[in-house]
């Protein structure tokens, strides 16, 4: 009410279906991977309206809206009420995410008027949905720690059935996936469909294997896995890229380098204020000092227990990342890889919590932040060249599998090949 009152509005229209799942703390399961639900919003100055199928939802969702004196309205009545505002009172909406119904519906009154009664600016609930609150980030790192001893489970199963000579396919590798996360605490469902490919198919930036066409999985093909899961504190989303057999100099190279963007990225320290487009470079300089690059975003937006593309925070070098500043307590993917077509993809990706940072310095007493990793799976040795690592990029290396052996080995207890397979990866280096 106080930010409405403020900005010199009488009603916020919400329409983005995960501002709303957070406003009102409220899930559900009507969009596939995005614990969502099918709304609307009005939100006054001294009121509250809902606008949902409400035979949808639970009798203790009821209860919790009408203690916190949320009306629940028919969800197809809220054009009507649009127009049925006083004429002389302001209504902000979000032009990124208002849909021309509900924009026609105000716009038909505002021809009446002949007045500027719209608002049209970024949602004032995007922002505090995106600087996640200390029990948020207490569960995104819950959440991640699960999820990270689900993948080295994983991951040590996989490379011992092919070990074995099992033939699967990239499809049976996913549903493998799906399974080991399904067993841990909280799992709720995956947050989007599994990236998984072999070889050629790791090329395909947002490929998705199919059971008609997809490609098997073998030891002497590059491996890369970019999947997440949606757990009841928190979402995941996490790109590892691996080699069961014996790479050749120019994967290790490519890795490497993706690596050493991974690094830049991850161990950055930038004055509050910077934007995400500025910080895309970073990611990038290690491939472009040699002619290589890639052709996606390095970073988006995690929810909490929410979609795992939030906006609107974004490294890129898009225009619209240089719109919102990154702010502490963000959570933003770190992401660069490269990808030789028809041959292999490279990506590597973690989760990053946006930190305050404590500097030796404090020029114009600004403040300075910082990065913490959140995921907590062990990068591929067999497809690192030390030879091109910088000491502090093999420090970081090190302090990094020495979180995940410290973090993850109580979640492995009693599970001898996991635990081998975690650390094996993580001393190989050293």
């Amino acid at each position: 009410a106080a930010e409405l009152k403020g900005s010199g509005v009488d009603h916020l229209v919400l329409t983005a279906l995960d501002e709303m799942a957070w406003l009102f703390n409220l899930r559900g399961t009507d969009v596939q991977y995005n614990p969502v639900f099918w709304c609307y919003a009005l939100i006054g100055r001294s009121y509250a309206r809902l606008y949902v199928n409400q035979s949808r939802l639970e009798r203790n969702a009821i209860g919790y809206l009408e203690d916190n004196h949320v009306e629940c309205r028919p969800f197809e009545s809220i054009s009507a009420d649009l127009r049925d505002l006083p004429l002389s009172e302001h209504v902000w909406i979000d032009p990124n995410t208002c849909n021309m119904m509900l924009f026609k519906a105000l716009q038909s009154v505002e021809s009446e008027k002949n007045g500027n009664r719209l608002v049209e600016k970024r949602s004032p609930v995007s922002m505090r949905k995106a600087v996640k609150n200390l029990v948020e980030i207490s569960g995104m790192k819950e959440a991640h720690r699960r999820d990270s001893a689900a993948l080295v489970r994983f991951f040590a199963w996989l490379e011992q059935k092919l070990g074995e000579g099992l033939k699967m396919s990239e499809c049976d590798v996913a549903d493998a996936l799906e399974n080991f996360r399904s067993q841990q605490e909280g799992f709720f469902s995956l947050s989007f469909p599994t990236i998984l490919s072999a070889g050629p198919n790791a090329a395909i930036i947002h490929y998705r294997p199919k059971p008609e066409s997809c490609g098997m999985v073998s030891q002497d093909q590059i491996f890369l896995c970019d999947s997440g899961g949606q757990y009841f504190d928190g979402t995941t989303d996490v790109t590892r890229t691996l080699h069961f057999g014996t790479p050749s100099p120019f994967e290790i190279e490519c890795y490497t380098r993706v690596l050493q963007g991974h690094i830049s990225m991850a161990s950055a320290v930038f004055p509050e204020g910077t934007t995400g487009h500025l910080l895309d470079s970073f990611a990038r300089r290690p491939l472009w000092s040699v002619g290589l690059d890639y052709k996606h975003g390095t970073g988006h937006g995690v929810g909490s227990f929410l979609n795992v593309h939030e906006g609107p925070q974004l490294i890129s070098f898009r225009p619209s990342a240089s719109e919102v500043a990154l702010q502490a307590g963000m959570t933003i993917t770190d992401e660069p890889g490269y990808y030789e077509p028809g041959e292999f993809g490279i990506r590597v990706e973690n989760v990053l919590l946006v930190v305050e940072k404590h500097t030796t310095h404090n020029f114009d007493s600004r403040k300075f932040l910082g990065f913490e990793s959140l995921t907590l799976v062990p990068m591929e040795p067999s497809l690192i060249d030390p030879t091109l690592l910088e000491p502090n990029e093999k420090q970081w290396i090190m302090d990094y599998h020495n979180r995940c052996l410290d973090e993850l080995s109580p979640l492995l207890c009693g599970d001898d090949l996991a635990l081998g397979w975690l650390r094996r990866k993580c001393n190989r280096l050293q």
